[in-house]
């Protein structure tokens, strides 16, 4: 008698996210069923439900894979990180850059654009595990830098903001115009353009 091969447990969550993340694209947050993401994933939907009581458990468990790891490391660096801020600043722009061009993580800032503000808990789940996160992490850069003698007082919660709006823009535009440019879209130039006026533009 043959036995049938048991798929991992750990494979399992994983395989659900990747064909969420493919419904979330193809039908928005809205439409998407849970019966639609085990289907995508050849799975039943019950099985589904055994990892995710519900779809927006699959958005913030999607949050959780896709950008919390990158908060991590941007907070592992700035905790390691020893002397001018500048340096640092380029190094955490490097690191967005990657994000933005990841094609998964794209989909979730047209979710967030498009469909959040119909739900405001995902929306709150959102703002207090990433923004306010990401935000309060340059704010505290840029204090520092004031603090060292790097860059001119100003308010830090602005500066922040003004840090990442371009972030913001470069997600919008690959993933709402970037699939109609007639050349390949790349983020980089212009958010390393970005952070070198800002730097400029903080300078004491």
């Amino acid at each position: 008698m043959t036995t049938r091969p048991r798929r991992r447990k750990d494979t399992r969550p994983a395989e659900l996210l990747d064909a969420a993340l493919t419904v979330f694209a193809e039908k928005g947050f809205a439409a998407a069923r849970m019966e639609d993401i085990a289907a995508r994933a050849g799975a039943a939907k019950g099985t589904l439900y055994l990892y995710f009581p519900s779809k927006e458990a699959v958005f913030e468990a999607l949050v959780r894979t896709l950008i919390t790891p990158n908060l991590d490391r941007a907070e592992a660096l700035v905790a390691e990180h020893r002397g001018e801020v500048a340096p640092l600043l380029r190094q955490l722009i490097e690191l967005l850059i990657a994000v933005v061009r990841d094609d998964r993580i794209v989909v979730l800032p047209r979710l967030l654009i498009g469909e959040l503000y119909r739900f405001p808990e995902l929306a709150r789940f959102y703002r207090a595990n990433v923004v306010d996160r990401g935000l309060g992490l340059i704010a505290g850069l840029h204090r520092q830098g004031v603090a060292n003698g790097e860059f001119r007082p100003q308010d830090s919660a602005a500066v922040a903001r003004l840090v990442v709006a371009p972030v913001l823009m470069m997600a919008i535009w690959r993933a709402v115009f970037a699939p109609h440019d007639p050349d390949p879209f790349d983020p980089g130039p212009v958010l390393r353009a970005h952070v070198e006026t800002l730097l400029r533009g903080l300078a004491a």
